[in-house]
């Protein structure tokens, strides 16, 4: 399982943006977010690099 911190998750959109850019990176990943410690959870076949640059394309860069 992957974890990341993002800071800039505020919303419902965010959360739906943030599982689409995981779900671009690999279609077949699972994501669990928490809007409120603004920490999603990944689990995938793809490298973390992978799915942190996707996260970040879309503008939600992970701390």
């Amino acid at each position: 399982m992957i974890e990341f911190d993002i800071p800039s998750m505020s919303c419902g959109h965010c959360v739906d943006r943030v599982t689409q850019a995981v779900k671009s990176a690999d279609p077949a990943a699972t994501v669990e977010v928490d809007l409120q410690t603004k920490k999603v959870k990944v689990r995938s076949s793809a490298d973390r690099e992978v799915v942190s640059a996707a996260l970040s394309e879309a503008g939600y860069a992970p701390k």
